[in-house]
């Protein structure tokens, strides 16, 4: 049994002078022997009705059938798919002769040399001149346009033919007579392109006819080849006529070449379509990623500049707790996909450049720069709420304590006033005596000193009034309406103690003998009660302070001491938390800055592969999401600060704004370094650049001068849009445009062209037989309608649809 080994290459060599000197006696021997004319006659003719059948015809004898020009202008029309000149219908000798030249014309216009083959042998049924006229045909347009590895024609049919069976044990193909005489070349042939139509490893050396007729037939089921020779004429003949068995052998090379052809060109087409199919795919998500970023951000924003104030300090509380949430619930995911689509969106350019397509343009207001100035105004607007937040709380916090000292100061004067009305307005000095109207006297005297003292606390009552709606307090209205009542009790009292002086004075001057001691008792008395009175408010009063040193100041009042101490005890603990929350600001601000540093050194490093520094920076990445619960545990340090209503560290620098920012730009960095590093694998790998050029490229960019001469001139390519930065990926594929193998448009529009079979248009059923289902329907979705000459229903334009895939045209 015969069987393929693959890896044995078989090299024959041999002396082209010593092997055209033995054709030359072949020929000669020929030339006696009509076996020849036999065997060129049925292959021949087969090879014609392979043709002919597709204008629907066939020809049954050589020489007779081809007599009249009819169908052999006919033949030269399919073969060429031009158009001859219209034929002569006539049935007279010369309307033969004419259309018979028609044909030698046009075979003569494709530049071959017809050598004693006139128009008269082929009408007369020259058997040979008909037979050399057909072999004519046959070379210029069945082997002539064969071409492999720089030879062409028969070299270059016979090359084919040693190269596919070179891996196949006992098949030794050196020319087109005695090298297929076993059968085995035809039936290596046919199992190196189609291996699931015959099993060489059964086939045997010694039964040359049943090799030979099992390739026949197998080629004509499966391989549309008709039968054009005789096994026994091939096996029999010491020389196998060379004609027909290089015509026959050409069949096998259009039907598998063309196919090859065809496969490699589905290939390449699959392989443009599924890049853009990715593209399109990586363009969809990020404009949808985009749109959702930009609505959240839209929906935020004005959340973020609502600067209505709350009334009360539980509902202030409430805001600043829903503010803690958005930071630590509802930002930190946004943050991620802001930054994983500024990463989608440089692998989906870089994916672009690498394949040849334009660069991606996202739809009106969803750039990246776009997304970026939303993301800026979102940031401005969260500080800005925050400091809002910060210090409204800090004047409810104020108006708070001025209402709570109202209330007090109104509620001890109203304690004070009651009464006094109905006092004044007694007439109790008519009945009385002198001794007791000079009592009352001196008690009236003391009444208007401690009204007197009274004054200054009816003032500070109004002037926190004031203050209070000063500060926009939400009760003032109630505060207002009851100072106003405190003012005109207060005119009152001062009319009527007017009046009862004047009356008591008048009275005086009747009753002489009121008591000289009473009246000195009652003056001494009323300051000592005004003294004692306004020192029980004093006690009563409310108080602030944010610091120790404030507290040792009030100490100097002991009876206020408990009070102290528990401030003393409040602003120890708040100390407590500014000096916790110091030590870990302290300690994660300088590892943030570290790592950034370690980050931008791994970027610029130009020593490792790309694949070393990727799994580093991985590590960098894994080491700092592990950090985070560092930064966790510090926003709820800064929680309970703010719940104290500490508003200074003087233990830190940092705050915690500092410490956000710096964590997000980390977060963001590593992403993007990883992205970078990730891009340029790709690139690497796409243009087949090795590690030591990715080296030098990095070398040279690390160091790229400013002070060259041709800096200008490189700016232009790397940095066209002249924002004055250029980036390694941009470096990279300057670097690399000239020697980039990648598709083009001309090279997609050929393979159409060779599904299409040369037509300038392609049909739904032909990208349906020879594309896979998914891309075909993706085809012909977009492929506009062909308008062009020789256009049919359903006719696709694939030129405009091919162009239009690498931005030269718009569908």
């Amino acid at each position: 049994m015969n069987q393929i080994e693959p890896g044995v290459q078989y090299n024959y060599v041999y002396d082209e002078d010593e092997y055209m000197i033995q054709e030359e006696e072949w020929d000669r021997d020929l030339l006696l022997d009509p076996a020849w004319e036999k065997q060129q006659r049925k292959t021949f003719t087969a090879w014609c009705n392979s043709h002919l059948r597709k204008a629907g015809t066939q020809i049954e004898n050589i020489e007779e059938d081809f007599r009249n020009g009819l169908k052999l202008m006919l033949l030269l029309e399919v073969i060429s798919g031009e158009r001859l000149p219209k034929p002569d219908r006539g049935k007279m000798r010369f309307h033969k002769i004419a259309n018979v030249n028609k044909a030698l014309d046009y075979i003569a216009s494709k530049g071959v040399k017809l050598v004693s083959i006139g128009a008269e042998e082929i009408v007369d049924g020259n058997v040979k001149m008909t037979l050399g006229m057909i072999w004519t045909i046959i070379l210029r347009f069945a082997i002539q346009d064969i071409s492999v590895e720089e030879t062409s024609a028969k070299e270059g049919l016979l090359l084919w033919c040693q190269r596919k069976t070179a891996p196949y044990r006992n098949v030794n193909i050196q020319n087109f007579h005695t090298s297929w005489k076993d059968g085995l070349g035809l039936c290596a042939l046919i199992h190196r392109h189609r291996p699931d139509l015959i099993d060489y490893s059964k086939l045997n050396k010694d039964d040359p006819i049943g090799n030979i007729n099992l390739a026949m037939e197998i080629a004509e089921k499966h391989l549309d080849i008709p039968k054009m020779l005789d096994a026994e004429d091939i096996v029999n003949t010491p020389k196998p006529d060379e004609r027909a068995i290089m015509t026959y052998v050409s069949c096998f090379y259009h039907a598998f070449a063309g196919a090859e052809q065809a496969e490699t060109a589905a290939n390449r087409i699959c392989k443009v379509l599924a890049v853009n199919q990715e593209n399109e795919r990586l363009m969809e998500e990020y404009e949808r990623l985009a749109s959702e970023l930009l609505e959240w951000i839209r929906r935020t924003i004005p959340w973020l500049e609502n600067r209505t104030p709350e009334k009360t300090m539980q509902a202030m509380q409430k805001k600043l707790e829903d503010f803690r949430d958005y930071r630590r619930k509802h930002k930190p995911p946004k943050v991620q996909e802001k930054c994983q689509l500024e990463i989608n969106f440089n692998t989906l350019q870089t994916k672009l450049r690498i394949s040849n397509r334009p660069a991606f343009m996202p739809s009106e207001g969803k750039m990246v720069s776009d997304i970026a100035g939303a993301w800026q105004r979102l940031e401005q607007a969260e500080k800005g709420y925050e400091e809002w937040l910060l210090n409204e709380i800090r004047r409810l916090e104020r108006v708070e304590h001025l209402a709570e000292k109202f209330r007090q100061k109104a509620s001890a004067h109203e304690t004070w006033a009651y009464g006094k009305e109905q006092i004044l307005l007694q007439k109790d000095y008519e009945s009385a005596s002198l001794t007791e109207v000079r009592a009352l006297l001196r008690k009236h005297e003391a009444f208007e000193s401690d009204l007197a003292a009274h004054q200054d606390r009816v003032e500070q009552i109004a002037a926190i009034a004031q203050e209070l709606n000063e500060l926009d307090y939400h009760d003032a209205v109630n505060v207002n309406d009851r100072c106003q009542k405190i003012c005109d009790q207060w005119d009152r009292l001062g009319t009527l103690t007017q009046k009862r002086r004047e009356a008591l004075e008048r009275t005086e001057k009747l009753l002489e003998t009121i008591d000289q001691l009473h009246l000195e008792f009652a003056k001494r008395a009323a300051p000592f009660n005004n003294w004692m009175e306004g020192a029980m408010e004093d006690l009563q009063d409310m108080f602030i302070v944010h610091s120790i040193e404030e507290i040792q100041v009030k100490q100097l009042v002991p009876i206020r001491d408990q009070s102290l101490q528990e401030e003393l005890a409040r602003q120890h603990a708040n100390e407590r938390l500014r000096r916790q929350f110091a030590a870990q600001a302290n300690a994660i601000g300088p590892w943030i800055q570290n790592k950034m540093e370690e980050i931008a050194r791994s970027s610029i490093q130009i020593t490792g592969a790309l694949e070393d520094q990727m799994n580093q920076l991985k590590q960098y990445e894994h080491n700092i999401i592990n950090y985070k619960s560092n930064v966790d545990k510090l926003e709820g340090d800064h929680q309970l600060i703010q719940e104290a209503l500490v508003f200074d560290n003087k233990h830190t620098n940092y705050t915690m704004e500092h410490i956000r920012v710096g964590w997000e730009l980390l977060l963001t960095t590593v992403a993007r370094t990883i992205n970078e590093v990730e891009t340029q694998i790709l690139t690497r790998d796409a243009k087949g650049i090795t590690q030591e050029q990715m080296n030098e490229f990095r070398a040279s960019f690390n160091h790229f001068d400013r002070g060259e001469a041709e800096f200008a001139r490189i700016m232009t390519l790397v940095d066209p849009n002249g924002q004055g930065t250029v980036t390694f990926q941009s470096f990279i594929d300057f670097m690399t445009r000239e020697t980039a193998d990648t598709d083009t448009a001309e090279q997609v529009i050929a393979s159409f062209r060779i599904l299409a079979s040369d037509k300038p248009y392609i049909l739904a059923e032909e990208l349906r037989r020879e594309l896979p289902p998914d891309q075909a329907q993706y085809c012909i979705k977009r492929m506009p309608a062909y308008s062009g000459p020789g256009s049919v229903p359903g006719a696709l334009d694939y030129t405009a649809f091919s162009s239009a895939l690498y931005g030269e045209s718009d569908l």
